[in-house]
């Protein structure tokens, strides 16, 4: 397997920094957080584009993931403003050599059936882009699409080999999904898997791997050996928790163990 952390662990580093953490703590891939707060977003300039590519090629280090924040299922986004935001994002994507784009559901109160069905129309219309940028769009199992089984019903609605799911394993958890469930349904269209430790449903606070409730060893094991495995901690909604950089390397160790083979 492959590791990468995200860089919502880190918010507001220079990418020069980012990259230096990969580095020296035996991180293969970076998971860039696309906000206006951070330095990557839909407003870069193609000359810091550029650099971005370059500072990662130096270091022998890939981009995984662009993480934005388009809500494809809401029933009260724009749908103009939706679509620039997604075109806006899949070019990012594609000028920073990233395979994947990261979207929320973001269905709200809506029924299962409206939400399902709002998402995949409008996933379904940025899937042909994405195939033309070579970014493939990945739909995380987060809030309404909280289970392997609400993306996955989104996902096979578009039908469309640019259009996946990326398996967030601690909204899956909340939802009550067993990690071989959630595997089962996902596997057809899994980009890759984002982990994390919490100390339970009540308290989500981000933790050092290993030190929380999560079954990230039951969800490891479900993996193919050239998988993707990215650390998402969210220090950035968590102030309180504990600095990232410190935790990188015994997290990467941690991950490789749960590995096993496949490290």
């Amino acid at each position: 397997m492959k590791f990468a952390f995200s860089t919502l662990g880190v918010p507001g580093q220079p990418i020069s920094e980012v990259v230096a953490l990969a580095t020296a703590n035996g991180f293969q891939g970076v998971e860039l957080r696309a906000h206006p707060e951070e330095p990557v977003h839909r407003g870069l300039g193609r000359r810091d584009r550029a650099a971005v590519v370059e500072e990662f090629k130096r270091a022998d280090v890939e981009i995984l993931g662009i993480a934005g924040y388009p809500r494809v299922a809401s029933a009260t986004v724009d749908e103009e403003q939706l679509r620039q935001e997604m075109d806006d994002l899949l070019s990012l994507a594609r000028d920073l050599g990233a395979p994947y784009l990261r979207v929320f559901p973001g269905g709200g109160e809506q029924s299962a059936a409206e939400a399902d069905a709002t998402a995949a129309r409008r996933l379904a219309a940025a899937a042909e882009t994405a195939a033309d940028s070579g970014v493939r769009i990945l739909l995380e199992t987060h809030d309404s699409h909280r289970t392997g089984a609400d993306a996955a019903r989104v996902v096979g609605l578009v039908g469309h080999q640019w259009v996946g799911a990326l398996w967030d394993v601690m909204h899956t958890w909340l939802g009550g999904e067993d990690p071989v469930t959630t595997h089962s349904v996902l596997a057809p269209h899994l980009g890759y898997v984002q982990v994390k430790d919490i100390a339970s449903a009540q308290d989500t606070t981000p933790l050092a791997l290993g030190a929380g409730v999560l079954p990230l060893g039951k969800c490891l094991a479900l993996l193919d050996e050239d998988s993707w495995v990215c650390w998402e901690y969210e220090k950035r909604w968590y102030p309180q928790a504990e600095e990232l950089p410190g935790l990188l390397a015994a997290g990467r160790v941690h991950l490789e163990g749960l590995a096993g083979g496949h490290g």
